[in-house]
């Protein structure tokens, strides 16, 4: 059998293969077609409708993910998802694309998904007759000698035109002359080489030169053509020329011979004798560029390989060979040569993968394609068969296609992230050739996974320590999740959670970076207003759905030492710190001259408040108590002392960077008479004021007595109306020992709370210096919430310095000692500083402690015996009559704070009235307090 009854068995075997597999496998695709074009035809021209050729819905194109996979070819073309028009995307140059071939087709791949059909697409790009003919040398110039006789022909240039078929070139026409005359004649492939052939004698004496002009003329329509000058000399007589063995010389060289291999040697004879007799040999002038690079003739006709074979460049050289006496002139024949190029199996074949995703999702089913694989091998016939295999233990394979070395890569098993996140595996493609030769692809698929898991916190709730007087816009925390999942999933954003009403308004000072979770204040915090609070962070994944979590931060905030004494006395009317005291020449050493009172917003040590005299015409005649600011004579005034004396007195803080201010007093002594007479003046004026002060009193006392009986009235209906099963406010089982108590009821959070003072009961234990200065009363009204735990409104630990009390204390009070009472059994015990300069018989003044909601500038209470003389002992849960009572002062009173603990929900009721006792009781406790109110009045 001959080799092209092997070829054609062979075909049929693979297309008898090929069938039998598509049968088997049942691969979804659907039969190639074919558009053909023109070439050079504008960016954007319509090629075909391919949704409509294939029947395929338009409206589901583009979620099925119409599109073309191909390889370099895409770039070409592009397919509309909105109407499957399949339209020409770049410039397209037959030339470029296929030189030399006669059909110039364009494969082209598409593919649609859900269920996946791989569609085949060619598109034939036909000539256009865009290039003109042209020779490779402008001018030719020819010797003939005057002998030759008519009839002798003589080879001219081919012309090449790239363009293919028709508008290629079809015929030369030569230029007028009586001379010589054209024809054409084939040359083996179907290509006819212009032949000037001598029609008349030549003769040298009559004209020596003569000037053709040969044209090259293609079917185009309009025809396109190009010329070359031809110069002909006329030469003295070479009897003879040489002639080949045969005109033609046909030889096979398989491809990748070394360099330097002996191809063929050419052979021609001249009957001549000498010079005119000997011979060389050369290439003909109009052969292609590709054989001067490929082969190489010397003088002697033999032709070897000059450069690399490569069959899959070029499988056939066609190109002639010129033989040359050495006469004058000299004589000239040509041959043709033909070398053919047999294949070997030199070219591995090669694998192009086309990913539809190189992720899968791991709830993939078993058949979802994830790739094409396209094999190309360059050699032809059984060399470029190839077989395709992939890698063992992995959860895939290879399904045929039912074009040639065309695969599928699916799913063939469950997949599962959590024991493989990805694969790595290998396609081997092997050709049929001897020796065979194969490739590997190495391929990476990624398994992703679900959105399954909440974003995360380390740690739940957080605690933020941050000092007051923070810069705006700075950052004061950052907090940071972790999700499990991969990917999107994973990519966490955070936000504040802003909710509706009073508890929640300072989420509107914070923001958050949505990115980074850092978080920053958008003002600055102030200690003396705001000690702590909470918010919470909201964590959300980018998964779809998307999950969250959250968590829940307490800030605290921390005192600053950021507020300087202010001086409360002396105080000028236009706002500076001076004064003048006057005080008699004779006083005594010790005189109380005047006493300096300052302010501090701070608390604790910051607070705390020293006087230091900072400058004073004589040391020896004043002191200051550097506590309590009093200012005293340290002896008696003599006759020499100055009448007027300055005193700058500086008062400074306890923080680390204390803050200060100063007083000026001014000190006059005067003589006896005179200090009474000023004496007598002050007391004038003040008593004018005191009388216009008391009309005013008068009127606002009437007002405000009005707004109260209203209020207890409202009070009372209210009450009423309400259920009656809540705890009483009184403390049960007290005991007294003769000394009028007060006690102070406020709630801060989920707690209430009782001050009670200022002396000792019986029983009681003094607790100096504590901080567990609250009585702490249940409230069965409600229960333990979460927002409480997280929240705890613990009253302020330095509740001894407020406003009031440092100011007494840094005049004339000093704390010495604290009280404490007994409350109900099973309540806590409270301290409350007491006021050393009063005289046991008389009555002192205190202000509630700062966390009680109530103004402790504006609210004050006395307390001592009344004029009856001290109370009787009283029994547990007993009131004290309304006889010691001073008027216009409740002996309980109860503060009662709203929940959320802001200033808007404070109320003061007396402790006769009590929302949680039963009607019976409140009847009583009214009826006495009536009474009271008569025997006061």
């Amino acid at each position: 059998m001959d080799a092209g009854g092997q070829r054609r068995a062979w075909e049929y075997w693979w297309i008898a293969f090929y069938l039998s597999l598509l049968m088997c496998l049942g691969l979804q695709v659907s039969a190639q077609i074919r558009y053909t074009i023109p070439e050079e035809i504008k960016k954007g021209s319509i090629v075909g409708n391919i949704a409509k050729d294939l029947g395929l819905d338009v409206s589901t194109l583009i979620d099925r993910r119409f599109r073309i996979v191909s390889g370099s070819n895409y770039a070409l073309f592009k397919v509309n998802q909105n109407n499957g028009v399949l339209y020409v995307d770049s410039h397209i140059d037959r030339e470029e694309l296929c030189d030399g071939h006669v059909a110039c087709l364009i494969s082209l791949k598409t593919v649609v998904e859900n269920p996946l059909e791989v569609h085949y697409v060619e598109v034939d790009v036909t000539d256009v007759n865009d290039h003109a003919p042209f020779f490779s040398d402008k001018e030719l110039v020819l010797e003939i000698a005057e002998s030759t006789l008519p009839g002798e022909d003589f080879q001219l240039q081919e012309a090449q035109d790239p363009d293919y078929g028709i508008n290629s070139v079809r015929f030369y026409k030569l230029s007028h002359t009586e001379y010589f005359e054209l024809e054409l004649r084939e040359n083996g492939d179907e290509k006819k080489v212009p032949i000037l052939k001598l029609r008349k004698l030549l003769d040298r004496e009559r004209q020596v030169n003569h000037s053709l002009i040969v044209t090259a003329v293609d079917g185009g329509n309009p025809p396109r053509s190009g010329s070359i000058i031809i110069n002909v000399t006329v030469l003295d007589d070479n009897d003879n020329r040489p002639k080949f063995s045969q005109e033609l010389y046909s030889v096979a060289l398989e491809e990748n011979a070394p360099v330097d291999t002996l191809v063929i040697k050419v052979n021609a004879t001249d009957l001549d004798e000498g010079q005119n007799g000997e011979i060389v040999y050369s290439f003909v002038k109009n052969i292609e560029k590709l054989v001067y690079e490929t082969f190489e003739l010397d003088i002697g006709g033999v032709i070897r390989v000059k450069g690399n074979l490569d069959f899959e460049k070029n499988d056939v050289y066609r190109f002639g060979v010129m033989a040359s006496d050495k006469g004058q002139p000299p004589k000239t024949s040509t041959c043709r040569i033909v070398i053919k190029i047999i294949d070997e199996n030199d070219n591995s074949p090669e694998v192009d993968v086309t990913s539809l995703s190189d992720i899968v999702p791991e709830d993939s089913k078993p058949g979802t394609v994830i790739s094409l694989i396209s094999i190309t091998d360059k050699d032809s016939d059984v060399n470029g068969k190839v077989v395709c295999k992939i890698s063992d233990n992995v959860p895939f394979e290879l399904k045929l296609s039912f074009k040639e070395n065309m695969y599928s890569l699916v799913t063939n098993a469950k997949l599962d992230r959590e024991l493989v996140s990805h694969y790595d595996f290998t396609i081997t493609a092997t050709d049929l050739g001897q020796p065979p030769l194969s490739s590997i692809k190495t391929l990476k698929v990624h398994i992703s996974d679900v959105n399954d898991n909440v974003p995360e916190f380390t740690q739940n709730p957080l605690e933020l320590y941050i000092i007051e007087n923070n810069p705006p816009g700075a950052s004061i925390l950052s907090v940071s999740a972790f999700d499990k999942d991969l990917n999107e999933n994973a990519a966490i954003t955070y936000q504040i959670i802003r909710k509706e009403g009073a508890k929640s308004y300072m989420t509107s000072f914070l923001n958050v970076n949505s990115d980074n979770g850092q978080i920053y204040a958008l003002k600055s915090f102030d200690f003396e207003t705001l000690k702590t609070f909470q918010f919470h962070v909201l964590a959300t994944d980018s998964g779809t759905p998307s999950l969250n979590s959250n968590v829940t931060v307490n800030v605290f905030i921390l005192d600053q030492n950021d507020n300087a004494p202010v001086i409360l006395y002396p105080v000028r009317a236009n706002g500076s710190a001076e004064g003048v005291e006057e005080i008699p020449r004779n006083v005594n050493a010790g005189h109380l001259v005047t006493k300096v009172r300052a302010y501090d917003a701070d608390i604790g040590y910051n607070g705390w408040l020293l006087f230091s005299l900072q400058e004073v015409s004589d040391h020896s005649l004043f002191s200051l108590d550097r506590y309590t600011g009093q200012i005293r004579t340290l002896r008696s005034f003599t006759e020499t002392d100055e009448a007027q004396h300055k005193l700058v007195i500086l008062v400074k803080d306890n923080g680390n960077v204390s803050l200060s201010a100063t007083a000026t007093v001014i000190v006059k002594v005067v003589e006896t008479k005179e200090a009474f007479a000023a004496s007598d003046v002050k007391n004038a004026v003040k008593e004018e004021e005191e009388n216009n002060v008391t009309f005013y009193l008068i009127i606002t006392l009437g007002s405000v007595s009005v707004l109260f009986i209203t209020s207890i009235i409202v009070l009372i209906v209210m009450q009423c109306s309400k259920s009656t099963d809540y705890s009483s406010k009184y403390l049960q089982d007290t005991n007294y020992d003769g000394t009028l108590c007060h006690s102070i009821q406020y709630r801060s959070g989920d707690k209430r709370y009782m001050l009670v003072g200022p002396r000792m009961s019986v029983g009681s234990t003094i607790v100096p210096g504590s901080n567990g200065n609250t009585l702490v009363i249940p409230d069965c009204r409600r229960g333990d919430s979460v927002e409480s735990t997280l929240r705890p409104r613990v009253p302020n630990t330095d509740w001894r310095y407020s406003a009031s009390l440092r100011a007494g204390m840094q005049s004339s009070v000093h704390m010495e000692e604290s009280s404490v009472m007994q409350g109900a059994q099973g309540v806590l015990v409270q301290n409350w500083p007491t006021v050393s300069s009063a005289a046991d018989n008389e009555g002192g003044e205190v202000s509630p402690p700062i966390g009680t909601a109530v103004d402790s500038n504006s609210w004050h209470f006395r307390y001592g015996p009344g004029p009856g003389g001290p109370p009787p002992h009283l029994k547990p849960g007993e009131v004290p009559p309304e006889a010691f009572i001073i008027p216009g002062s409740p002996a309980i009173i109860s503060i009662r704070q709203g929940q959320d603990g802001d200033d808007k929900s404070d109320f003061i009721s007396f402790g006769k009235k009590d929302e949680k006792k039963k009607k019976k009781k409140k009847k009583e406790k009214k009826d006495k307090r009536e009474k009271g109110k008569d025997d006061d009045d």
